[in-house]
């Protein structure tokens, strides 16, 4: 059954259907608890070889490389994961595992079943090099058709709805592919009122390509995540010009404290980094365009594996806001009230 605009306005859409945003609570905006992010050339590779504990900062920083990283498939797993997010004062997971990651609508409505979380699940598709081939021929109004139906109908075979549009996944260079995946999301954030969450590429000017790409496009950019903050912008200036145009920023890779990151030149920033970038835009009076998360994308992140695991940001992060002067109002727009508004159709 389709449902219309109209029906869904003023409601959340979670894996279980749609609900009253007043019920979603604290909530993770970026986590991943049912994925595969493992290379597609190596996807049929057994999972023979299992995480060795004993060397969680080789895994940690892909010096042991092996498809049991990076890729979760058990929901039981996913139930041990959620359980611990709800324990520590979680209500609500935005889950963005897309098109080219291997998503499980049926797995994530079994989650939320078995802890009473409310699961949000994304939609659309992630960068080029994830993608389906048969993609590279797809329109506009193809993908836009697509992420319409997810939100509307039912995604990935299933009558499971999507309630938020991304990780829009993009790279550097930004490729053709991707910006007909972006462009369709900006039709389909248009019809439906869902908000749009985008993975930048790991480039600094990328995002505000983006913001000009999205304006172009007629995108509500009051409803637009950059995501990926962290290890995207590392100046005031950038920070601030992405501030001033409206969209919302996402520090999401909290927990992640080791410098090297693995994917380009960058020094990560630790979580006190993190957290003193949100005060400057804080004081800067944008209270409402920031949320927070951690994207947990590989097994050794998990607690029972020695990671900081999801609830990190209730066990660690909260209470070191709180030490560093950030009002529990502050906190409350960030992890509930903006949140709330996002995830609102509208």
């Amino acid at each position: 059954m389709q449902l219309t605009r109209e029906v869904m306005r003023g409601n959340a859409q979670t894996a279980l259907g749609l609900v009253d945003p007043s019920e979603l609570g604290s909530t993770l905006m970026h986590e991943h608890l049912l994925w595969n992010i493992t290379a597609p050339a190596r996807r049929h590779e057994p999972l023979k070889e299992p995480i060795d504990t004993g060397r969680y900062w080789d895994h940690l920083n892909n010096k042991i490389n092996i498809p049991a990283n990076t890729t979760q498939k058990d929901v039981s797993v996913a139930i041990e994961a959620v359980a611990e997010i709800i324990a520590h004062g979680g209500k609500t997971i935005v889950e963005l595992t897309i098109g080219g990651l291997e998503p499980d609508p049926a797995g994530l409505a079994a989650v939320a079943r078995a802890t009473g979380a409310h699961i949000v699940m994304g939609c659309g598709h992630y960068v080029d090099d994830l993608q389906n081939p048969s993609n590279q021929e797809r329109s506009v109004e193809s993908f836009a058709e697509e992420i319409i139906a997810q939100v509307q109908q039912g995604a990935w075979g299933t009558d499971i709805r999507a309630g938020i549009i991304g990780e829009i996944g993009c790279s550097w260079p930004w490729t053709d592919l991707e910006k007909r995946v972006l462009a369709g999301a900006v039709i389909a954030q248009q019809e439906t009122g869902a908000a749009l969450t985008i993975h930048p590429a790991r480039h600094q000017d990328h995002p505000w390509m983006l913001v000009e790409f999205l304006r172009e496009h007629g995108a509500d950019l009051t409803r637009t995540i950059i995501d990926h903050i962290d290890r995207t912008i590392f100046d005031d200036d950038r920070l601030f010009q992405l501030a001033d145009a409206g969209v919302v920023l996402e520090w999401d890779l909290f927990g992640q404290e080791n410098t090297y990151y693995s994917h380009s030149d960058i020094d990560m920033p630790n979580d006190g980094a993190r957290l003193k970038a949100i005060r400057r835009v804080l004081d800067r009076g944008y209270r409402d365009q920031i949320v927070i998360s951690q994207d947990i994308c590989h097994v050794v992140q998990l607690s029972k594996h020695g990671g900081h695991g999801y609830a990190h940001i209730y066990k660690m992060v909260i209470p070191h806001m709180l030490k560093r002067s950030f009002t529990e109002s502050e906190i409350a727009d960030i992890m509930v009230d903006t949140p709330k508004r996002l995830l609102t159709f509208v």
